[in-house]
């Protein structure tokens, strides 16, 4: 065994122009995170605890796209979606379409264990959450002013938005349609603005080798109601086995059509690449034009990560002492 290590997301592709202080704000956050998943590590708890334990605190922070500060449906309203994945038996959990479930995460983990199901969603989600006793709050709690802000303008330029941190000023230049800047691109053949949807998560191997993985996102700024992408779909967004977890932000809809997190694990158990070479690998051949990125461990204690947009919000570390916390190359 190679010892434990861990690495955290918070969305991949991030405004250029991002000011310095959001950027600080959002490694402050990252590290914070990192060092909660270390100090459980060191304390020995199981994988699949840490993993949990990491993405409900970014849950609860508003600074990334999960939980309370959720991008908003074209409804104005949070739907939420999380999964959560344990490598050894590969069991799983995942919700969709939460709207009072203050951390979705351990709402997919109660599933997970609590349920003789995989993954369940909306009124049947929110009705079990009840039945488990998980902490509910209104829709309100979700909703930051920044947000409504943003939905107003992705409205007003009649598009779906990835990042709604980007400046008004970038939304009104690149309206959907106008196909003359970078961030004009497509999704499923419709106009979309885009930097980074910003979901969070967080995989980590222990040091028995344990493999685990959890996402969870609000999803898209004015995304359709009922819309739900690739952060609960296990082998998409989420996976875990006995060599490796995974855990995947971007473009969704792509991610879904490539299950890019299985593929990762694929390539580790029928080709015998390793964990870097098989992240790698998936980001430029499985996305066909999408956008994402990608973190991963494997069960001997490596961790990787890859992405093909212009940054990814990550931080990662392994017990024999490295460190990073990045946004940018």
């Amino acid at each position: 065994m190679g010892g434990w290590s861990i690495a955290v997301h918070g969305g991949a592709g991030v405004d250029p122009n991002l000011p310095l202080q959001r950027q600080e704000a959002a490694k402050l956050l990252l590290t914070r995170c990192l060092n909660l998943g270390i100090s459980a590590l060191r304390y020995s708890l199981p994988a699949i605890d840490v993993v949990e334990l990491v993405v409900r605190e970014l849950e609860t922070d508003p600074l990334f796209n999960s939980g309370r500060g959720s991008a908003l449906t074209e409804k104005g309203t949070a739907e939420m979606e999380a999964s959560i994945m344990d490598g050894p038996k590969r069991r799983c959990g995942a919700v969709s379409g939460l709207t009072t479930v203050k951390n979705p995460i351990s709402l997919a983990r109660l599933v997970m264990d609590k349920s003789p199901h995989s993954y369940l969603a909306f009124s049947g989600a929110e009705e079990f959450a009840r039945k488990q006793g998980v902490e509910l709050v209104d829709n309100d709690y979700f909703i930051t002013e920044e947000n409504l802000g943003m939905l107003k303008l992705a409205k007003e330029a009649n598009a779906i938005v990835f990042d709604y941190r980007i400046p008004a000023k970038g939304l009104e230049t690149c309206s959907a349609g106008a196909g003359t800047m970078e961030t004009a691109l497509l999704m499923n053949g419709l106009p979309i603005n885009a930097y980074a949807p910003e979901t969070v998560g967080c995989v980590v191997v222990d040091s028995q080798g344990r493999c685990a993985a959890a996402t969870s996102t609000g999803g898209l700024m004015n995304k359709m109601s009922g819309r739900i992408g690739d952060s609960p779909l296990i082998g998409s967004g989420t996976y875990a086995c006995e060599v490796c977890a995974v855990s995947c932000t971007g473009e969704g809809e792509a991610i879904i059509r490539g299950t890019l997190a299985r593929d990762v694990a694929a390539l580790m158990e029928y080709k015998d690449l390793p964990l870097q070479e098989a992240v790698d690998y998936v980001i430029k051949h499985r996305l066909d034009g999408g956008q994402a990125g990608m973190i991963a461990v494997s069960n001997t204690g490596e961790v990787a990560y890859a992405y093909n947009t212009n940054a990814m919000f990550r931080a990662c570390a392994t017990e024999d002492g490295f460190t990073e916390v990045g946004i940018w190359e």
